[in-house]
């Protein structure tokens, strides 16, 4: 990825441009210390000048009013916020009449931001106050007061706090009165410019240190860059929060959120003194010192999957490369292209007001649809569709340009939605909140309506990142997610009526992804890159689950690597400098899940034979187990040195019942509850009092036997032998009552036994007898 940089032979201006700001993605606003304001228009290559202010109006900062989220009326801004160095901010349309001039600062007005919302203003001056106005410019409070110039301020994505700098320090003050105040020291210098994204909640700040540094919202540094030539005079993330771009004296840098640098440009405009992005996030402009305003263009975007790499070569040109064959194909559009993502064999590209789908098999006949908003921030790809975010909402798409569904939720703000917040799968998408982080909605693909029951997915603590499987049934889809502690958890998708179980699989793990073919699990753990082959073994047999990962010592990937992509069994990992490392895992595990799906349990086992891996036969025994196949199962748990489940599943299989079979094999999952309910459904009263005995689960074991008036013997001659083992005495008073006056004979306790096991035999028999009966008719 690189910057084209434009810049126009003559400035513009006379003086040095202090403030830009975009109003459409080709219109641009330019303010200069000429008193002069000019409009831009990129596809006409014209400008014209809108308004010369009073000569005692030196003009600092300037910000459009935020288009009303989600309301389609307002295409475009149509007023701004201009503030100046006589301590005044003036309201100005789009055409240049100075709609109010309101008083706010003693020396200049340093800067002045619109929240999010559009419902209110913060501006800072040389009088060190902070200062929140009401839309139509009423002052509503003096946030802070210091004794130092602030130079700059940012709103908070949820606009209920405000940053700003103070010296060297940089100050997160809530609006609520007596909330906590965030405080840090963050360069050796004065700090001139900051900046807070609201899709990934980072901080940017530069200083006259020559550094810049990206901060999460708590105040920890993520990255701090190498000291500079000249001072770092602007920042600005990109709207998408995946990009930010740094100027300096001759200098324009851009930059990866995670700090490290795509391109360094270096133009002739002296200062850079504030920096702008385009509201599709294609390209920026630059407020020069020297009066140009410089351009730059975001060019040379790279995706790739499989043997295919598409390049962004112009900004409406794409060129796709097969390294198989080093066939190069290039691929025309009419508008400049957004958004663009490549996977499951397809290629989907939005531009300004349409979108394209190239199937990797034919890239000369592409699906074209137009699209409703034109401002697509996001793009993610499931094997059967995609969805596309814009500032509308979220809309699904299948491969052949159908429209599926769009799912919504009350309060969906779509500008702060990113790939770590939305995932989707072939049957479900699930979308964090940001309003309460620690919910997910989950949403079937093919109507949008809320999943199963509608209950919402809700977590004890704020979840980071999530990500559904990309395989297998509905039924058995499964959400993995990360919460603030850094925990990795995993539960079902489908939730109806009982309270699904959120499972913790790792601890300090920093970035996860599925896997697109099969559903294995990869994430960095820690210091060790971690590979869940069969994360479902948790619900089966939780003591096995650790000889089901792969594991590799994680440090070459350097601090805070970030999984981009898991495609067959290759695993992309960005490391912190930039560069790509690509990790190979065994192909095996894949297969295994392959033959298991399409229960080819004989060519399960002779794999596992074949490969000689522990981790391979775990997988085995707890894909056997989970789908009720015993014989599979005993294989594999003898090949890993299990002796006593081998035993036990032995017992399963001369059990006489298939009810009885079915709960065995529940609790050897340590589902104790259903293996239960299974055999009271079935009649068989006396078995699911037998399993509580065994599982010294006294209280419920006399609860059931007085409930259905039988065994009531048999559960206090079990407890009389377990307390007489022990050398104890009867101290539970319900025990006490029933046991009181009865005498225990163990012969006729057998008898009964014995006669219950006859009894479920014979019905056994029976119902498979009449079941022979009924396949010969």
């Amino acid at each position: 990825m690189r910057l084209k940089i434009s810049l126009l032979k003559e400035p513009k201006h006379q003086e040095l441009v202090s403030c830009v700001g975009w109003t459409t993605a080709e219109e641009l606003y330019s303010c200069s210390d000429d008193h002069q304001i000019v409009k831009w228009n990129l596809l006409t290559s014209e400008t014209s000048l809108i308004v010369k202010l009073p000569d005692d109006i030196y003009p600092i900062d300037l910000h459009w009013f935020p288009k009303s989220l989600g309301m389609k009326k307002q295409t475009q801004a149509e007023s701004f916020v201009l503030t100046s160095s006589d301590g005044k901010f003036h309201l100005i349309s789009k055409l240049g009449r100075v709609e109010k001039s309101v008083e706010a600062h003693c020396g200049a007005v340093l800067a002045g931001r619109w929240n999010y919302e559009g419902t209110a203003l913060v501006t800072v001056g040389e009088d060190g106050q902070v200062k929140i106005w009401s839309k139509t410019g009423m002052l509503r409070s003096t946030l802070a007061q210091q004794g130092i110039p602030v130079y700059s301020v940012a709103w908070g994505p949820d606009s209920e706090k405000v940053l700003y700098t103070a010296g060297k320090q940089l100050i997160i003050k809530p609006l609520q009165p007596n909330a906590k105040v965030l405080q840090w020291k963050a360069h050796e210098g004065i700090i001139l410019k900051v900046d807070w994204n609201s899709v990934n909640d980072l901080i940017l700040s530069a200083g006259e240190d020559c550094k810049y540094k990206v901060w999460d919202s708590y105040g920890r540094v993520l990255y701090s860059s190498q000291p500079h030539e000249h001072p770092i005079t602007s920042v600005a993330w990109a709207p998408d929060g995946e990009l930010f771009a740094v100027g300096s004296f001759h200098t324009l840098r851009l930059c990866d959120k995670t700090g490290w640098s795509y391109a360094l440009e270096k133009p002739n405009t002296g200062s850079i003194f504030n920096i702008a992005w385009s509201i599709d996030g294609t390209q920026m402009a630059g407020a020069c010192g020297n009066g140009h305003v410089v351009f730059a263009h975001v060019v040379e975007q790279r995706w790739e999957w499989k043997n295919f790499q598409v390049t962004l070569t112009k900004r409406r040109t794409m060129q796709v490369r097969n390294v198989l064959n080093d066939a190069v194909d290039l691929l025309e559009f009419r508008d400049r292209v957004i958004k663009a993502s490549l996977n499951h064999a397809h290629l989907v590209v939005s531009t300004s007001l349409q979108c394209y789908v190239f199937s990797t098999k034919n890239w000369n006949t592409p699906l074209i649809f137009d699209l409703k908003e034109g401002t697509v921030s996001l793009i993610l790809q499931a094997e059967r569709h995609f969805l596309l975010v814009d500032g509308g909402g979220i809309y699904l798409h299948s491969y052949e340009g159908r429209f599926i569904s769009s799912p919504k939720f009350p309060g969906m703000r779509t500008d702060i939605l990113n790939a770590q917040t939305v995932s989707l799968s072939n049957d479900t998408v699930a979308i964090k909140d940001k309003a309460d982080e620690k919910i997910i909605f989950l949403f079937e693909a093919s109507t949008g309506k809320p999943l199963g029951d509608g209950k919402l997915l809700s977590h004890k603590n704020e979840i980071s990142e999530i990500a559904l499987d990309q395989k297998g049934l509905t039924n058995d889809r499964k959400i993995a997610f990360i919460d603030k502690n850094r925990d990795l958890y995993i539960t079902s998708v489908k939730r109806f009526g009982k309270e699904e179980q959120i499972i913790k699989l790792g601890t300090m793990v920093h970035t996860l992804a599925w896997c697109d073919t099969c559903n294995i699990l990869c994430g960095l753990q820690d210091t060790r890159f971690t590979v869940w082959y069969y994360p479902n073994t948790i619900y089966v047999d939780r003591d096995i689950l650790p000889k089901t990962l792969y594991e590799r010592d994680a440090s070459e990937y350097s601090k805070n690597p970030h999984i981009v992509s898991f495609v067959g069994n290759q695993v992309t990992i960005r490391r912190a400098d930039g560069s790509l490392v690509h990790v190979s895992i065994s192909p095996y595990p894949a297969i295994l899940h392959e033959y298991v799906n399409s229960s080819k349990w004989e060519d399960a086992v002779r794999l596992c034979r074949f490969v000689k891996e522990q981790s391979m036969w775990a997988c085995l025994a707890a894909m056997a187990v989970a789908n009720r196949d015993m014989i599979t199962a005993e294989i594999a748990y003898a090949a890993i040195g299990e002796i006593d489940k081998v035993r036990y599943i032995n017992a399963i299989k001369d059990l006489p019942s298939k009810e009885s079979k079915m709960a065995h094999i529940l609790m050897f999952s340590g589902n104790i509850q259903e293996a239960e309910t299974l055999l009271l459904q079935a009649g068989l009263v006396y078995q699911a009092i037998q399993i509580n005995i065994d599982l010294y689960n006294w209280e419920r074991a006399l609860e059931l036997a007085v409930k259905y008036k039988t065994h009531v013997d048999t559960v206090l001659a079990y407890r009389q032998k377990f307390l007489e083992t022990f050398g104890k005495q009867e101290t539970n008073k319900r025990y006490l009552q029933y046991a009181e006056g009865l005498q225990i004979d163990w012969e006729k306790i057998k008898a009964k036994i014995e006669m219950e096991i006859t009894k479920e035999r014979d019905r056994s028999s029976s119902s498979q007898s009449v079941k022979n009966v009924g396949l010969k008719h």
